[in-house]
């Protein structure tokens, strides 16, 4: 092993019968060994088909073993490559399998029929895998079967390229600029999972989110490219992480505020039968995370949570420990990567204490696939990049978020964001779920509305609809408080916890504006 080489054939080398990747469910293994032959024969067949650097291929599969080895295996042969979600619609999963480029599709089992049905809606021909045996497709094992599992010369390092989750429009391309340089020389990810959360070769990192987000996806490539261990949930399940940390003794972990949610549900005697104490680390971002959640898992957990903001684009990171957060309780933390700035519209620093849009400086460049005019968006005159975040900084340096700027309800001409009302409606004991938006109303342009999840045995009548308006109202202005709210059984969610606003403003909107 070396100091500066980071992929999974340095310890292939060293420990080829090393676990590399376990399913928590099935129990399912992949040593070192396997991954890094699967790996290098993926990349030879590449190779063959005459990819050249920089092309590009695209994944649809399930959380499954393979995951990580076909992402390596794109990764050793010089390649874009993006994990699609498998809940998107056939046009969705073309349009972004056009969009990319994608010279190779792959597919599993239960997905190959979307798969099949995304190509006919294309006007390109990628060439289709499936993971499985698939009628009419092309077995992926069987093709690798005919290859070397010997490395590429002269091999060099691929990325990821994923796409915005498409709030307003198209989901767009993020695209790193590929580095030229030999494969293991420069996997960021993997430093800062080191430097900021002490990851490394006897690290056993569990992945309860779908691959095909970021930070599932560019984790579990960071643990394995520091030698370490990834455990993979098929599917998110409250206690099966529980039960995963206790059977596979889990050091590093990483959440989003909706799963501690649905841990702390859990009844005190399923929380009390698995012994959770090999976790040294408990990592939580992708959406600010209410302060009574925080301080609840806090409380059960102790000071092992950190939380990083960072985005698909990767301009930028900040983080914060547990003892950091009590003591400026709600923030994301200071940067760790790049430089935080807070600017007004027209495009001035503010002071400490004042909300605006957050900037990094000294990021990670990038550019939005095919979209030059929102390439040149997120950048201002001093080159410092944006994805439309509005928060402030305390006087020491600390970030909080406000929200983003496209959730942004103007009501009466004042600016609300609905962040701040949902974390205060998810700390009532009766609300499961909670999501705030702007909906058309005749005087005030649009009225603040809240769509509720109540907690199980809960019934929803207008009684306790009022009593949560109330709620708010006695913590916030009467602005920034719901005039209405409405009850569903479940909110729109993607797997990793998500919240789908713009699927409930698009209803509400064509309901109302009818």
């Amino acid at each position: 092993m070396t100091d500066t080489l980071l992929f999974p054939g340095i310890y292939a080398k060293a420990s080829p019968e090393k676990t590399a990747v376990i399913m928590a469910g099935s129990g399912e293994t992949m040593s070192y060994g396997e991954l890094d032959a699967y790996a290098n024969k993926l990349a030879r067949h590449f190779a063959k088909l005459d990819f050249e650097y920089g092309d590009h291929i695209a994944i649809l599969v399930d959380n499954r073993l393979e995951c990580p080895a076909i992402q390596w295996g794109a990764h050793y042969a010089g390649l874009y490559y993006t994990f699609i979600s498998n809940r998107l619609t056939a046009s969705e999963v073309a349009y972004i399998v056009e969009d990319c480029g994608a010279k190779a599709f792959i597919a599993c089992s239960s997905t190959i029929e979307l798969a099949q049905a995304a190509c006919e809606a294309m006007s390109t021909s990628p060439v289709l895998y499936s993971v499985d045996a698939a009628a009419g497709v092309e077995n992926l094992e069987d093709v690798l079967a005919g290859y070397s599992a010997d490395p590429l010369e002269g091999a060099k390092e691929g990325s990821e390229m994923l796409y915005s989750s498409g709030t307003t429009g198209r989901p767009k391309g993020v695209k790193p600029v590929l580095t030229d340089l030999p494969l293991g020389s420069t996997y960021t990810v993997a430093g800062l999972m080191k430097m900021g959360f002490g990851v490394s070769d006897a690290s056993v990192y569990l992945s309860p989110a779908p691959y095909y987000h970021a930070a599932p996806m560019k984790w579990c490539q960071g643990t394995l490219a520091l030698g370490g261990t990834v455990v993979m949930l098929e599917k998110f399940d409250a206690e099966k992480i529980l039960a995963a940390i206790d059977q596979y003794s889990v050091s590093h972990a990483q959440f989003v505020p909706t799963m501690f949610t649905r841990l702390l549900a859990l009844p005190e005697a399923v929380k009390e039968k698995y012994d959770i104490s090999s976790l040294k680390v408990a990592v939580h971002a992708a959406a600010p995370c209410p302060v009574p959640v925080k301080e609840a898992m806090l409380n059960w957990w102790g000071d092992i949570i950190a939380e990083y903001y960072s985005c698909t684009e990767g301009i930028g990171m900040t983080l914060v420990t547990s003892a950091q957060w009590r003591e400026h309780p709600g923030t994301v933390g200071k940067a760790l990567l790049g430089e935080v700035h807070i600017l007004n519209e027209a495009g001035e620093e503010l002071p400490a204490g004042e909300d605006g849009t957050v900037y990094f400086a000294n990021g990670a460049p990038f550019v939005y696939h095919n979209d030059e005019a929102k390439t040149a968006e997120a950048y201002n005159g001093q080159g410092w990049a944006s994805v439309g975040d509005i928060g402030h900084v305390d006087a020491d340096g600390f970030l909080y978020l406000t929200d983003r700027k496209s959730n942004m309800i103007i009501s009466g001409g004042v600016n609300v964001y609905p962040q701040e009302t949902e974390n205060v409606l998810i700390a009532h004991p009766k609300v499961m779920d909670a999501a705030v938006i702007g909906t058309p109303h005749a005087d005030f342009g649009e009225e603040v509305r809240a769509v509720v999840q109540l907690e199980q045995g809960i019934e929803p009548t207008e009684a306790l609809a009022e009593e949560l308006i109330a709620y708010c109202r006695e913590q916030l202005s009467a602005i920034k408080s719901p005039r209405v709210v409405d009850f569903r059984e479940s909110l729109p969610r993607e797997p990793n916890g998500k919240l789908l606003k713009r699927l409930l403003r698009d209803e509400y909107r064509a309901k109302l504006s009818a």
